[in-house]
């Protein structure tokens, strides 16, 4: 007897083993009875089917042998060629992901998914459909992706579960459902405690996940002290990844508090550091987050911010980024070579970024088609220019709720509908960025005055 399938049988689950049991026995259109023989009881059998009790290794044996199987591919769930090709299935899936072959990845994690269940090997089937997960959401796919990773959120646990949740937690935020995407630290938190992961590169990306999402609502003062409490812990870890991350964010916090300078600076560490790693994704999707801060410097700083963007261009197209994140790059890309004087070339990404953008990506679309409208404007092509930022107003228009990004994106478009005299779009849009912000105009009867409330 092998001193390994001996181990494997004392610690195995016995309701998986059981299950592999039953099914190679219905698989051969056998009863228990058939099985059982003369060797062991009906009885013992089924107990063993379900689970209630472990077989010894002589009975496993015999009944492997009946069935013609393997005593591995009961322990296990696959004779080892067979495990070992889905775990190779699976790596190239996550290969594919990583270069930037996302329907490829989809595909073959899909395919191994199928074996992994049939196999009864639970762990390479939640790896495969987290795979799959990630694939959709590159291709754009994101509600199908939050579909797929709330199934797998439920049925995970430990680092498993949290890995799902900070996947979650972007998809959610990049739809604009972001009190769904701060939730999910809450939920994750007794999870880090319970398991001793609060201290993990996972627990800190987890906390500078749901940091963005915070920025995003506006809550700019709960994002800066997630964002403290984890460089903390970062530079305790001494993880390059964790800390990059947590400088990363606490740029962004820095940015929308106005302070540039700093937020470049803390932007400048995290790249220092992601370029000691192999994380392409990220290193690109910093590069478009320093282009930014380049163009918000006074006076801008069009030339690092281009070199930025061009680069991060370039590294997006290479790793498995969304078609969210490479429309995001191009209407970044169309601003700053707006500013560099590059009309044409702008208004060629900003039709980039608009043909890329998903459907169920209505923000994004709104900003890419806004970016289209102000090259248009910029050109001299006033109706075409129109025609763009009124689509741009019926984008944002199906956005409810209070958002910061969406009260931005209506007070630019008040302000090139002004530049280009039509004034009453002009107001409607600042009415909607005041209310998109979350002010609300008070009641009041427009016929009383002051002086006519007044006690005498």
């Amino acid at each position: 007897m092998d001193a390994r399938h001996g181990e494997t049988l004392r610690t195995i689950d016995t309701v998986v083993l059981g299950s592999r049991v039953r099914a190679a026995r219905t698989a051969c259109g056998w009863s228990q009875g058939d099985l059982a023989g003369d060797d062991f009881s009906i009885g013992y059998l089924s107990r063993i089917e379900t689970g209630s009790r472990r077989p010894t290794m002589k009975v496993l044996t015999t009944i492997a042998e009946r069935l013609g199987l393997s005593v591995e591919e009961f322990l296990q769930g696959a004779a080892s060629a067979e495990l070992e090709e889905i775990r190779l299935g699976l790596s190239y899936a996550e290969l594919a992901l990583q270069n930037g072959e996302a329907l490829d990845a989809e595909h073959q994690a899909r395919q191994y998914v199928d074996r992994a269940t049939g196999a009864s090997l639970s762990d390479l089937a939640q790896q495969g459909r987290f795979l799959v997960a990630r694939a959709m959401e590159s291709l754009g796919q994101l509600d199908e992706a939050i579909l797929e990773l709330e199934r797998l959120f439920d049925d995970s646990s430990g680092l498993s579960a949290v890995r799902c949740g900070i996947a979650l937690s972007r998809c959610y935020r990049e739809v604009g459902d972001l009190n769904l995407a701060t939730e999910i630290g809450e939920r994750l938190q007794p999870i880090l405690e319970t398991n001793g992961l609060n201290r993990t590169d996972e627990a800190i990306q987890l906390a500078m996940t749901v940091a963005l999402a915070y920025i995003e609502r506006g809550d700019l003062s709960r994002a800066a002290r997630i964002c403290t409490e984890a460089i903390k812990t970062a530079e305790e870890a001494a993880s390059p990844a964790a800390r990059s991350a947590a400088y990363w964010n606490a740029s962004i916090v820095y940015s929308e508090r106005g302070d540039t300078q700093s937020a470049l600076a803390l932007a400048n560490r995290a790249l220092a550091l992601l370029g000691e790693g192999q994380d392409a994704r990220n290193l690109a999707r910093l590069r478009l987050e320093l282009g930014r801060l380049h163009m918000d410097l006074q006076p801008a700083d069009v030339s690092e911010a281009l070199q930025h963007l061009e680069r991060a261009k370039i590294e997006l197209r290479d790793t498995g980024a969304s078609a969210a994140e490479l429309s995001h790059g191009d209407v970044l890309l169309a601003r700053a070579l707006l500013l560099g004087g590059s009309r044409e070339a702008s208004l060629e990404a900003a039709d980039r970024a608009c043909a890329a953008t998903p459907d169920d990506a209505p923000l994004a679309l709104a900003e890419a088609t806004l970016a289209r409208g102000e090259a248009l404007a910029e050109l001299g092509r006033r109706d075409e220019a129109l025609s763009a930022l009124h689509r741009t107003a019926e984008l944002l228009a199906g956005l409810d709720g209070t958002d910061r990004w969406v009260a931005q994106a209506w007070c630019e478009l008040s302000e090139l509908f002004e530049a280009l005299d039509d004034l009453q779009a002009a107001h409607a849009a600042l009415k909607k960025a005041a209310s998109s912000s979350g002010l609300r105009v008070r009641g009041r009867d427009p016929i009383r005055t002051r002086a006519a409330t007044s006690i005498d």
